[in-house]
This record gives C-alpha cells, sequence and structure tokens, in this order.
C-alpha cells in the first residue's frame, strides 16, 4: 500500500517510466513473496487476508488508472477491470458475512499475472499502440471477464437455490 503513491507520483510524471516501473515490480513482488513466505509458514493473520487483497487492488487500479489518464490504454479497458474487481470484492465480502471463503482460482491467478505483464508493458514500451499490445490487451480483458464470470456462475457453492413457485406459466 505504501508503494502506491510514489507509483502513481512516477507514473504522472514526465520521463520516470523506469523508477515507476521499478515501484511497481516491487509492489507486485511483495505479493509473491507474501504467497512463498507467510502462508507455507502458517503466518496468515486476519489483518493480512483482509488487506492483501486491498494492496493489490489499489496497486492494480491505481496503475491502470494513471495509464489511461496519460493515454497508454482505452478508459473502457480500465473501466471493465475495475468493475471486475469491484464485483467479484462484493462477492467476497458477501461470501465471508455468510462463513464462506473464496479463495483465488487458477483463472483469477492467471488473470493477475496477465494484468501486471500488461502493466509493465505499457509502463516501458516506448509505443503502447503496436498490434501486439493490443493483442495483450484484448487477451487481458478476456481472463479477466472469464475468472470473473467464473466466481459468479459455477464457484459459489453457498447460492440459494431458487424457490420454485407453483402455478401456471
Amino acid at each position: 500500500i505504501m508503494l502506491v503513491a510514489p507509483m502513481v507520483a512516477l507514473l504522472l510524471a514526465a520521463d520516470q517510466a523506469a523508477a515507476a516501473a521499478a515501484v511497481f515490480v516491487a509492489g507486485a513482488l511483495t505479493d509473491v513473496l507474501d504467497a512463498h513466505l507467510a502462508r507455507p509458514r502458517g503466518l496468515v493473520t486476519t489483518f493480512g487476508k483482509l488487506m492483501d487483497p486491498v494492496a493489490d487492488k489499489l496497486l492494480i487500479g491505481g496503475a491502470f488508472v494513471c495509464l489511461a489518464i496519460i493515454g497508454h490504454i482505452a478508459e473502457w479497458v480500465v473501466a471493465v477491470i475495475l468493475a471486475r474487481e469491484g464485483l467479484v470484492t462484493g462477492l467476497r465480502a458477501v461470501a465471508g458475512r455468510r462463513g464462506v471463503v473464496i479463495s483465488a482460482n487458477a483463472l483469477g491467478k492467471a488473470k493477475t499475472g496477465l494484468q501486471t505483464a500488461l502493466i509493465l508493458v505499457l509502463i516501458v514500451v516506448p509505443n503502447p499502440a503496436a498490434a501486439w499490445v493490443d493483442v495483450l490487451i484484448a487477451a487481458t480483458v478476456a481472463i479477466t471477464l472469464a475468472s470473473g464470470a467464473a466466481y459468479f456462475a459455477g464457484l459459489i457453492p453457498w447460492r440459494r437455490p431458487a424457490v420454485a413457485v407453483s402455478g401456471s406459466g
């Protein structure tokens, strides 16, 4: 979370792409280190469970918003990504109130990887309008939508079954 403000400032400053990329990578690496150090050792805390996804959303969301502001990505792409994150976060909150933890699935992990790669590309590539960048953006949007849909379509074991209504139809 502490790296979000410097990353935003560097992304919005002229000629600071390398520094912005370094700060973004440092922030992303904290999440990787958490997965490989804290979890296997049982060092998971309630605070960490709450703040880890918040930190991830702030880092990724902040980067995408800044990249839209500086014209490196279309606003609609950022809106799709942020809407998915908000909806899944809301779903997890509702599930949490019911005592259900919804863990990240393979699509969600792939989504995070593609979003991270896309952000780095958009920060450091001098011509983000290249065709291969458009392909990466399309793939990122597709996996973002697919992973979000997976949470709502099949990964809600606690949802209530539909109530059958008798009568003429």
